[in-house]
């Protein structure tokens, strides 16, 4: 294809050189050259500066001699524009963007390209590159067109490392007049063209994936240490089934400070908590392990909920006061049937009743974790044989475009048709609630059952208890009770003997320092014996050296050498309760 003069229009200039006779815009020269025609003799070869013209002096001269007017912008070769700058330039006309022009850029990248054919014959690699629909987009509206990062293998041309390039095509207007050889090819009217610009963004696409490379790293430790920190294996009390679940945020999204436990107390109760620390990263999952830590202690001094978050409000605070966290503690009681629990600043708990019906544990709670100036207090709601309950965190019910309150509906509405183990309950409410592997936010899930036991199993779990009346008299009788009961059970001759023993001195031990009113309970499940003794002075026993000379303060040393374990703590509403288990034989 031959041309004696070409020119492109740009949208938004006044630039219009190919309606100025005297300003020829010329390829450079060759059947394969970055144009579509040879250049004239005066013009500079393609990927050379152009010249601008000078301007004459005319008038004075010297110092009186006003200054040479400035070269304007239609002074300007639109070839030698085009034929220098480092980005890759290809123009093409017609509907099927014939290839008029390509840079000495664009030529070092891919090669050389034959003018006058079609850009799917001539420009193969705008074809792979899935150009060849945006032009004729840009074409038939003449609205420019960007496509970002496109990739361009390492090979094409003289590249030796894979390329990346962001493509602008902008509608134009290509003129061309004069003799050719082909009257397919030629043109003697301007016909609307696309101007293919791609500039290399190969540095920033790799500076970009080096930085998502790190971030993965940051974020795989931070949920490394996240699992390490919680549960490796959930604690299984004797009277309840739990079963817990994690799923951290989408890949891109940071890490959080979600967290479960569930904690055996002693005497057949057992500790509940889930809780969540509002920030991102290693620093909010770090806090989450000293909150869960903090916890684990302070359940072992077996405090009312309300005390142990009093407790975790000022440490939150000394730990980070700028990360505040939320929490929900409650403790499970067999022998009451109920959860009591305390809230700082959590979402309201789900409680299901036997019969299927849904309710919330919203009161009481406080503000979260770390505000401190407040004080808590425990509230209670009934977990009976056949009851769940479901703690969560914010992740599972809060979204972007919806109220908090319909997500916990939600749930609610989930949980009352989620039935199974509570393994598969988990399960089923991350997908009722469309949890999958992509969401933004940590999503932390327990669940609880307190199962109906029917047969064999029943037969395992037994209740005993005795009001202890009168004075001196009320030690026998607990005695004779206990001898019954521990017979009726079964037990083998030592255990028999060990549990009357135990009984008898902790009723002993009450009668001598306690209060009215007083009981002796005696309570078996399918993997230990439990004796309690509750009374109304609030004074907890400790273990002392007992001196050859005392006649007293012997009674807890040997509880605590015949038993398994043995603890005491404080009851509501005043009084206390002391404890020791026994561990039955498995099989």
């Amino acid at each position: 294809m031959i041309f004696t003069r070409w020119s492109a229009k740009f949208p938004g200039t006044q630039r219009r050189t190919a309606a100025r006779p005297d300003r020829p815009v010329t390829p450079p020269s060759g059947p394969t050259a970055h144009s579509a025609a040879p250049a004239p003799a005066g013009d500079a070869p393609a990927g050379q500066p152009g010249t601008v013209p000078a301007a004459r002096a005319e008038g004075p001269t010297g110092e009186d001699a006003p200054p040479a007017a400035p070269p304007t912008v239609d002074a300007l070769s639109v070839h030698d524009i085009l034929g220098t700058i480092p980005a890759l330039v290809a123009v093409v006309y017609g509907p099927e963007h014939r290839l008029a022009y390509v840079n000495s850029a664009y030529a070092g990248v891919f090669g050389p390209r034959p003018a006058g054919r079609t850009a799917r014959e001539a420009l193969p690699e705008l074809a792979e590159l899935g150009l060849l629909p945006l032009m004729d987009q840009v074409l038939r509206s003449g609205k420019p067109r960007t496509v970002k990062s496109r990739k361009v293998p390492a090979g094409a041309g003289d590249r030796t490392r894979d390329g990346y390039y962001t493509f602008t095509c902008t509608p134009i207007e290509v003129a061309a007049s004069g003799p050719a050889p082909d009257p397919e090819v030629a043109c003697v009217a301007p016909h609307k063209g696309v101007l293919v610009f791609g500039a290399e963004v190969t540095d920033q696409i790799e500076s970009a994936e080096r930085l998502r490379a790190s971030e993965a790293r940051q974020r795989a430790a931070a949920v490394t240490l996240q699992r390490s920190l919680l549960p490796q294996e959930l604690e299984q009390p004797d009277d309840l089934i739990v079963a817990a679940t994690y799923q951290p945020g989408g890949t891109d999204a940071a890490v959080g400070g979600d967290w479960y436990d569930v904690i055996t107390l002693g005497a057949g109760r057992t500790a509940l908590v889930i809780g969540d620390v509002m920030g991102r990263g290693v620093r909010a999952a770090a806090v989450m392990g000293q909150l869960r830590t903090a916890v684990r202690a302070y359940a072992r001094l077996d405090l009312p909920p309300h005390e142990v978050l009093q407790l975790l409000d000022g440490l939150a605070a000394e730990i980070d006061a700028s990360q505040i966290a939320t929490c929900v503690y409650a403790v499970h009681d067999p022998n009451e049937g109920r959860l009591v629990y305390a809230s700082a600043g959590h979402l309201p708990m789900l409680v299901r009743d036997a019969d299927g019906a849904v309710r919330r544990a919203g009161e009481p709670t406080g503000p979260p974790l770390g505000t401190g100036g407040w004080l808590h207090s425990s509230g209670s709601v009934p977990l009976g044989p056949g009851s769940s309950a479901v703690l969560y965190t914010d992740g599972l019910v809060e979204r972007r475009d919806k109220d908090i309150d319909d997500g916990v509906a939600s749930l609610e509405r989930a949980f009352a048709g989620a039935t199974g183990a509570p393994d598969i309950v988990c399960d089923r409410l991350l997908r009722s609630l469309g949890i999958t592997a992509a969401h933004d936010d940590d999503v932390a899930i327990l669940v609880i059952q307190n199962p109906v036991r029917t047969g064999h199993d029943a037969e395992l779990f037994h209740n005993a208890a005795l009001e202890l009346h009168g004075g001196t008299e009320a030690a026998p009788r607990a005695r004779a009770f206990a001898s019954g009961v521990l017979a009726s059970w079964r037990f083998s001759p030592e255990l028999h003997d060990l549990g009357v023993l135990a009984a008898s001195e902790l009723v002993a031990n009450s009668l001598q320092h306690g209060t009215p009113p007083m009981r002796l309970r005696l309570r078996r499940t399918d993997r230990r014996l439990i004796i309690e003794v509750t009374d109304g002075d609030d004074h907890l026993p400790r273990r002392r050296r007992a001196e050859p000379v005392d006649e007293a303060g012997r009674g807890i040393s040997i509880i605590a050498t015949i038993a398994s374990s043995w603890g005491s703590r404080r009851t509501p509403g005043g009084g206390k309760a002391v404890w020791c288990e026994f561990a039955l034989p498995r099989g």
